[in-house]
């Protein structure tokens, strides 16, 4: 019969292998294959301007709130809880966990909506997009949909001065459609059209 002591030797062994193999091999295999058949996706990414400066990453939303850029969805996010080790505050988002049923977020969103008919008087009556008064389950994303961004036409068009079919060209041209036609809803990039109107794209 084989004795504790004769196994061990060979459990340290296959575990070093397999720690090996999952912990550097395995890693370094499918880094190296992201970073060749995804170069941008695999480095994060990140929305590079023409003048060459990065700007941040399309999948991460970013605040907005000029009268002359487009807003994006609610930001949930806690800049004050955590710092680094520099100081500089860490930012950290989730979801409201707020109940589609409850007096808070039926506060929350009357708020939200107030200010949005403040900005956009232009609308009038007219409803507004979902997606502008509500956060989204990680608290930063990066898109609305084209009936929000649409929503912000005019008001973008009359604090930079351009004409309405200019401001909703540059929506059409970073609108994404559904992913091979059938799954999600078609979007807007918000910092993509926001770096273009400020024609750094």
């Amino acid at each position: 019969m084989k004795t504790v002591k004769s196994v061990i030797p060979k459990m340290l062994g296959f575990f070093l292998v397999m720690l090996v193999i999952t912990s550097l091999i395995y890693p370094a295999v499918i880094t190296a294959a992201a970073r060749a058949m995804f170069p941008d996706q695999a480095a994060g990414s990140i929305i590079v301007g023409n003048d060459g400066k990065r700007y941040g990453s399309e999948l991460l939303a970013q605040e907005f709130t000029g009268e002359n850029y487009m807003w994006g969805r609610i930001m949930n996010v806690d800049t004050a809880t955590f710092t680094g080790e520099d100081g500089e505050p860490l930012l950290y988002s989730w979801a409201s966990n707020k109940s589609p049923a409850g007096e808070e977020l039926e506060a929350l969103v009357a708020e939200r909506v107030e200010r949005l008919r403040a900005a956009n008087p232009e609308q009038g009556d007219e409803p507004i997009p979902v997606d502008l008064v509500t956060c989204s389950g990680s608290g930063l994303d990066p898109d609305i949909s084209p009936a929000a961004a649409e929503y912000q036409v005019q008001r973008i068009a009359d604090a930079r001065g351009m004409r309405p079919e200019d401001v909703q060209a540059v929506i059409d041209r970073y609108t994404t459609g559904r992913t091979f036609g059938l799954f999600g809803e078609p979007r807007v990039n918000v910092l993509k059209v926001n770096l273009a109107l400020d024609g750094k794209l």
